[in-house]
């Protein structure tokens, strides 16, 4: 029997991700969808493409949302909105994955990096979080899904091996990434807008950015103890990606390139969706799809590693991560309605 599925939030991005990947998903049915702006109309009218799978489905607004029925729930709100709701879900709701970064990391961190307390923190460690290339040990049907965000997602899979392997210095990480505008969301902002973002790049939350903290915790994981990174992103014209660019130390003597690349290959041997490539990845590659594309390079001239990571930041980032996730928790094949490709030209 199909899990009878509820997504909270469904007229963002995210939330119509998740709506177009679970229509292909065989093992999981979307029964409610919440969109208080949009209550009252059809998901279609919204976006057509949804039509055919979602001829009837009717946007609800979330404080009329009876969850009897409901066996799943995907959190795709606001940041903050999560922590406000979660307390009111448990109990009635079994599973709960939230693509917000609400429950992503301990309470301390989420001060230290939001600048506030966080409001249901004796429910965080009910949550695991939702990386299951470095973090499938801890999923399990006892645990809600705190899915990642799409920095950290590319971040860690461009680095995770050399950690895994002790072949990196722990400090002086550096991390450039690019986003398309899509990772802004959907709602209207300056930054967003076409006559901003067209013909433009431009870096921004220098030195603070939030996903600092969730990279090095993702990382830290991995490493077995603390890591430290800088991480730039960049906002870049296009609609849909995440490109990462990684550099760091070698601790280790004898480094080649294709050693790297070997390792790599070792490492995500047995991950259905990390792709690894002689090739440099691009964001084209990954879109609309839940793959990840990486490769390695070791530089002799300055004794530097580089490495890159490309990925779709609604799909791998965000709504494709989040159901992958949520198959390991439901004792579900991973790849379970996640093998589409990506779009070609």
């Amino acid at each position: 029997m199909a899990y009878r599925t509820a997504i909270l939030g469904a007229s963002g991005y995210t939330g119509a991700e998740l709506l177009r990947l679970l229509a292909a998903h065989p093992e999981i049915t979307v029964v409610s969808a919440t969109a208080n702006a949009h209550a009252g109309q059809r998901v279609g009218d919204l976006y057509p493409a949804l039509d055919p799978a979602y001829p009837k489905l009717i946007f609800e607004d979330l404080s009329q949302m009876n969850f009897e029925e409901i066996d799943l729930a995907f959190l795709a709100l606001p940041h903050g909105e999560s922590q406000n709701l979660v307390p009111d879900l448990v109990g009635q709701v079994k599973h709960i994955t939230d693509l917000a970064a609400d429950f992503r990391l301990p309470a301390s961190l989420y001060k230290e990096w939001y600048g506030e307390d966080h409001r249901a923190a004796e429910l965080i460690n009910d949550f695991a979080y939702g990386l299951p290339e470095t973090f499938r040990g801890r999923l399990n049907p006892e645990v809600f899904v705190a899915a990642p965000g799409c920095y950290p997602t590319a971040s860690a899979l461009a680095l995770a091996p050399l950690l895994a392997h002790g072949m990196i210095e722990s400090k002086g990480i550096i991390i450039d990434a690019l986003s398309g505008i899509s990772g802004r969301g959907h709602g209207l902002s300056f930054e967003s807008l076409y006559s901003e973002a067209n013909e433009n790049a431009n870096a921004y939350g220098l030195l603070t950015h939030r996903h600092t903290g969730e990279i090095e915790f993702s990382l830290s994981h991995v490493y077995g103890s603390a890591v430290e990174v800088l991480f730039t992103p960049h906002l870049v014209p296009m609609t849909r990606g995440i490109l990462a660019t990684c550099h760091s130390i070698p601790a280790v003597e004898g480094l080649t390139s294709q050693r790297l690349l070997d390792l790599y290959n070792d490492y995500y041997a047995n991950e259905p969706f990390v792709i690894v490539s002689d090739n440099p990845p691009s964001t084209k590659s990954a879109l609309g799809s839940n793959f990840a594309y990486v490769t390695a390079r070791y530089d002799s001239r300055t004794n530097s590693i580089l490495t890159l990571a490309a990925i779709d930041n609604l799909v791998k980032g965000a709504a494709g991560q989040a159901i992958q996730a949520t198959n390991c928790v439901l004792g579900l094949p991973e790849a379970l309605g996640l093998l589409g490709l990506g779009l070609t030209p």
